[in-house]
């Protein structure tokens, strides 16, 4: 879950720059994708809300529409029987990266943030008794009197009522505060947080995608 979600931030992250470095708006970029700037934006954050697509859209806009058709091909299959291609006695290419997080302490804990909310956010959807858990837990702080938050505590009770999920699960600076001061996380299971703190300490050290197969066990 949380390997996904990084890999998505990284791809917005490269098509917004990619953009800018075209000289390309958010009016312009919109228009000849066929999307809304809405759309683009949530594109440009990595948001898994977008259907595939629609960030093809973009990325052929962009230009590097090829790289998907790539994973997309048979480039690095066997050849058909018969072939010169399956005749060959070369080892089949192998491709391996290596996927990790920002090196930032900030941009990291920012990741696992968004992290522990999207999987509070699906379990709240599926059990609506951790949605009042994080409300009493909201009343607790309320009543607590803190100035210093009081305004996003405020926000985040009109959120747990109308179900205001995007607002916090975006990449402003607004989201991240709200985040920061967030009583969803609270409902979490101890066990599911715990899995999410193991995922994002998994991606700090790197995971490596592809390579070769290990060879089967005898």
């Amino acid at each position: 879950m949380v390997l996904e979600r990084q890999l998505l931030l990284q791809l917005g992250d490269r098509l917004k720059r990619l953009r800018k470095a075209q000289g390309l708006g958010t009016v312009e970029m919109s228009k000849r994708a066929g999307i809304s700037r809405t759309t683009l934006s949530s594109v440009e954050s990595g948001d898994p809300g977008p259907a595939i697509g629609t960030y093809l859209r973009v990325m052929s806009v962009l230009g590097i529409s090829g790289e998907l058709a790539l994973l997309a091909g048979d480039v690095l299959r066997p050849g058909p029987p018969g072939t010169a291609a399956a005749r060959s006695k070369r080892a089949r290419p192998v491709v391996q990266m290596t996927v990790s997080t920002e090196e930032t302490r900030h941009q990291t804990q920012d990741l696992q943030s968004l992290a522990l909310h999207e999987e509070a956010i699906r379990l709240v959807r599926s059990a609506p008794e951790l949605l009042l858990q994080a409300q009493n837990t909201l009343d607790r702080w309320l009543a607590s009197g803190n100035s210093r938050t009081m305004g996003l505590w405020q926000e985040w009770q009109e959120i747990l009522r109308g179900r205001k999920w995007r607002k916090v699960l975006g990449r402003t600076r607004r989201a991240q505060e709200l985040r920061q001061a967030s009583p969803l996380t609270a409902a979490l299971p101890a066990k599911v947080r715990q899995d999410v703190l193991q995922q994002v300490r998994e991606l700090r050290r790197g995971i490596a995608l592809g390579g070769p197969t290990p060879p089967a066990s005898a």
